[in-house]
């Protein structure tokens, strides 16, 4: 013990935690009841403190987005369940005016299939247009160039050997769909054949298309594309009039992807993001001419992990509307995605508590809680005092 008037002596009257003597204090079943629940609960709190610090959160920031000069990938999945796959055509316009058919300058994928959604030829896929190996076997080197027909020819070699070459290259020069029975390879290849062989089938495509990053929109229509006195048209001859065996077409389809930026299966993208809004979508038409529109307003995002590269992708709101052509009225039917740049950038960032702040919380939940239980733990010990007292006194309520 330190001696009166010495140094340590003079400390003591700094304690701020002065003690009593345990001769003085009472232990009640009460105190002890406040003591055990009080230890539960900061271990319930600690816990948690616990598991707050271990899991990340995400912090959203909003700014300009500066990445308007760039291309915007869309990556799309969709099934049409009554309409075959050579008579689908897939155009891109945009503010800029710029206009280009995703046929020739676009990786798109299409696979027929039958009237109960299963792929005809299993793991067959081809570019639009003819899914066979007919224009492939019409591909290999021949003894004669083939003419185009007035057309500029796609490939390198000036040539169109097959009936594929020359549809392209009419589609191409915007001069609508040719006659199979007029072009010699389309007789050779038996396209007419193909044409009723397939027209009892759906269609489905994938791929990725590269878009200016402004507002306009691409869509799906049945039809050859060509250009008449500056105007965008598809020939509807066909999908009209319907098969030759009186199977009418029309455009139910289901929308399993549409994805704006790369197509990844990031997990904090999916519970962050919403990037495939239209995902899941299904669409059953009443009639042939119906007009499905899609109005997505879309928003630049990227995700910074604590740890590994950002990810940047771009998420969308989309409202629907779907609308019948009546009978001598114009309009084209198909699918129509109109797009919305948003000039805004969402940037989400991890972050982690601090091992500071982890700290800081333990003893503010040890220091709180003991607080709060002394509290109560005072308030029944004077409770009891007092009503022992009442009973001794034969004053019991």
């Amino acid at each position: 013990m330190a001696k009166k008037g010495s140094l340590f002596g003079n400390l003591r009257q700094f304690d701020g935690y002065a003690k009593t003597l345990d001769d003085f204090r009472v232990k009640t079943t009460t105190g002890a009841s406040v003591t055990v629940i009080s230890a539960l609960i900061i271990l319930a709190l600690v816990c948690s403190e616990l598991i707050a610090y271990n899991t990340p959160t995400w912090r959203p920031n909003l700014v300009v987005d500066r990445s308007r000069k760039e291309k915007l990938p869309i990556n799309f999945d969709i099934t049409f369940h009554n309409m075959p796959c050579h008579m689908l055509n897939i155009d891109v316009m945009d503010e800029s005016g710029e206009h280009s058919s995703a046929t020739f300058s676009q990786n798109i994928i299409k696979t027929r299939l039958d009237l109960s959604g299963n792929p005809i030829k299993s793991g067959e896929a081809a570019k639009l247009g003819d899914s066979t190996k007919d224009a492939s076997k019409a591909l290999q080197k021949a003894d004669e160039c083939g003419s185009c027909y007035g057309a500029t020819p796609l490939r390198e070699d000036g040539c169109c050997n097959s009936c594929q070459d020359v549809r392209d290259a009419y589609i191409k020069m915007k001069w609508g769909r040719i006659e199979p029975k007029e072009i010699d390879q389309c007789v050779r290849e038996g396209w007419l054949d193909k044409f009723e062989n397939q027209s009892n089938e759906g269609c489905h495509i994938k791929g990725k298309l590269l878009v200016n990053k402004v507002r306009g929109n691409f869509h799906i229509a049945p039809g050859d594309l060509f250009e008449s006195h500056s105007m965008h048209i598809h020939d509807l001859k066909q999908f009209i009039s319907g098969a030759p065996d009186g199977h009418g077409f029309d455009l139910s389809h289901t929308i399993h992807k549409l994805k704006f930026g790369p197509d990844s299966d990031n997990e904090a993208e999916s519970i962050l993001a919403v990037t495939n809004a239209l995902g899941g979508t299904n669409k059953k038409a009443n009639q042939a001419r119906v007009v499905y529109q899609y109005f997505l307003k879309i928003v630049s995002t990227e995700l910074c992990p604590i740890k590994g590269n950002p990810t940047f992708t771009n998420q969308y709101s989309v409202t629907q509307s779907e609308n019948n052509i009546k009978d001598g009225a114009s309009g084209l039917p198909g699918l129509f995605f109109q797009l919305d740049i948003s000039p805004m950038h969402i940037i989400y960032r991890e972050s982690r508590a601090s091992f500071t702040s982890l700290f800081t919380g333990i003893l503010a939940i040890v220091g709180g809680v003991f607080t709060v239980a002394g509290l109560i733990d005072r308030v029944f010990y004077k409770a009891e005092r007092a009503y022992k007292k009442k009973v001794e006194l034969g004053k019991t309520l």
